[in-house]
């Protein structure tokens, strides 16, 4: 299929796009919490110890004491905004006032909830949800804070026991990877990331955050820093990842650089980094592109580099090591995903499958 080119896309588009005000830009812009006043949020008081907000925000600052992720706080401040939200339109402003039976209410409100697309939420967004309330109330019973627990027995929705998203075949991967219009800069960017994406099986953000000194040209490995559980480690790149990849370094990069420049491997037109949400839409549109009946973004790569890895005969703690898995049992999960040794074995050892079986009858 032809590929049609109107107006001004790709690289020669990049002037116009840093030319745009900061606050129209799309993709990168964190938008502000909304909830409450200064006076909620800053220099608490001792008589706020019992408010709502005030507790929330000395808990979210322990947590940074303690070195969590920034990533693992501004989730959990997310999913308390909402709770708060919900017991500040019920009256609630103190959490003395909040009761076992409360919360069963708000978990029975966040089963019947909907999302902006009209499909309710999934298992593991209420789990996550009221995972981070039952976290905030047993810190403050450990601060003396409060007296008793309300949300000790509170059950979470069991968890659903899902495969990944199915993986792409290595055919549907090449046709998604040949999607980028290589004879623009930009598309050259892409194809280089779409590339490390198979080749490494990163994380989207993982790729977001990687820096121009975390590629070591002469060993061709990433050392992949700010990972789920901050757990860095080192990743092979492919020979075919390579070519792209300083193919973008060599000739794509220094026309996207701004000064000061980032230091982010992978550089927006606005020559900034990656956002995960803008990253995220960019791949998805290629999969879409590709016309290949399946759907799905970033993760699909790190599904199918494992699935293709598994298939070829990699041992399975090989790809535990490639994917950053703690646990074992998190990556043997790709066993269950890789049907094609399953068909083999199934034809070779099932009476049904069995060629003389047939021909008897």
């Amino acid at each position: 299929m032809a590929k049609k080119k109107t107006g001004r896309k790709g690289y020669a588009a990049t002037q116009r796009l840093r030319d745009r005000d900061h606050s129209k830009r799309g993709g990168n812009q964190k938008q502000p919490e909304n909830l409450g006043s200064s006076e909620d949020t800053n220099n608490v008081e001792a008589a706020d110890r019992g408010n709502l907000l005030a507790q929330r925000d000395a808990y979210l600052e322990s947590l940074a004491v303690l070195n969590y992720r920034a990533s693992t706080i501004d989730g959990r401040r997310v999913d308390l905004r909402r709770f708060i939200q919900w017991a500040q339109e019920r009256g609630i402003e103190r959490t003395e006032k909040v009761t076992r039976s409360m919360l069963e209410s708000y978990r029975r409100h966040l089963y019947r909830r909907k999302k902006a697309n009209g499909k309710p939420l999934s298992v593991a967004s209420q789990r996550s949800m009221l995972g981070a309330v039952k976290l905030f109330f047993q810190w403050l019973c450990r601060q003396s804070l409060l007296e008793a627990n309300p949300a000790s027995e509170l059950e979470l929705p069991r968890p659903e026991k899902q495969l990944p998203a199915q993986a792409l075949s290595v055919s549907e991967v090449e046709s998604v990877l040949a999607q980028p219009e290589v004879d623009d800069p930009l598309g050259v960017r892409d194809r280089a990331m779409l590339e490390l994406f198979y080749s490494t099986a990163i994380r989207r953000t993982e790729m977001t955050r990687l820096a121009l000194c975390e590629f070591n040209r002469e060993r061709q490995t990433l050392h992949v820093r700010y990972t789920k559980g901050r757990k860095d480690r080192v990743v092979p790149v492919g020979a075919r990842a390579m070519h792209w990849l300083e193919r973008y370094l060599e000739q794509v990069r220094p026309l996207l650089e701004i000064t000061p420049d980032s230091g982010a491997l992978f550089l927006t037109s606005y020559g900034e980094a990656f956002s995960p949400e803008v990253l995220g839409r960019l791949v998805a549109k290629y999969i879409k592109n590709a016309d290949i009946g399946k759907g799905g973004g970033c993760h699909v790569f790190r599904h199918s580099c494992a699935t293709h890895l598994l298939e070829g005969g990699a041992d399975i703690r090989f790809i535990q090591q490639l994917l950053g898995h703690e646990s074992l049992e998190t990556t043997a999960i790709y066993t269950e995903v890789s049907i094609q040794q399953l068909k083999e074995v199934h034809k070779r050892c099932h009476p049904a499958e069995n060629t003389n079986s047939q021909k008897a009858k």
